[in-house]
């Protein structure tokens, strides 16, 4: 071989590597470029998923928020209630214990006399809840609760000795080869 056929081998050698590099180098660019592609996607169809479920807690909460809406306005219209109420269900119910005994007289039946014993005894309990004593019982009841859970020494013990064993389990199952 002469020394040019040797310089032609050695640029065409040269030539064929560079152009192997350079493919190379542009597939790992592109396979780059194609994996933050990929990633983004799968990242926003996370983050579409999040956005889904913070929606539909989202409604929960409103749904919720209307029931106790709700309720709040049925409680405020039963606390407005008083007293010339309180004297119409204890009328109401005066007259339906006359019934009663009518009916227990007359022996027209025992479930008139029974149905009417126990609408009489519903309108007293409601009468009761009128009671202004009753409502001031019932307030204080609800400040002095402050949301805790109260329990005996006992009680307590316990759930400390479960949290502990609990703790514990858990402990050992992740030194030991993980969770089940």
């Amino acid at each position: 071989m002469t020394a040019i056929q040797i310089c032609a081998l050695f640029v065409l050698v040269l030539l064929v590597g560079l152009t192997y590099w350079a493919g190379y180098r542009g597939g790992l660019i592109d396979g780059r470029i194609e994996g933050i592609a990929e990633g983004k996607a799968i990242e926003q169809s996370d983050c579409s998923v999040k956005i889904l479920n913070l929606e539909l807690l989202l409604d929960q909460a409103r749904d919720e928020h209307k029931n106790l809406f709700n309720h709040y306005k049925r409680a405020l219209a039963a606390s407005k209630l008083g007293e010339t109420e309180r004297q119409t269900l204890l009328e109401i119910a005066e007259k339906l214990r006359i019934a009663a005994e009518t009916f227990s007289a007359f022996r027209t039946g025992k479930k008139l006399e029974r149905d009417t014993i126990a609408l009489r005894d519903q309108a007293l309990a409601m009468a009761a809840l009128l009671d202004p004593a009753t409502q001031l019982e019932l307030s204080k009841e609800s400040e002095s609760s402050d949301g805790s859970i109260h329990t005996s020494f006992e009680d307590a013990k316990k759930a400390s000795l479960f949290f502990q064993q609990l703790h514990l389990k858990n402990r050992y199952q992740k030194m030991v080869g993980g969770e089940a």
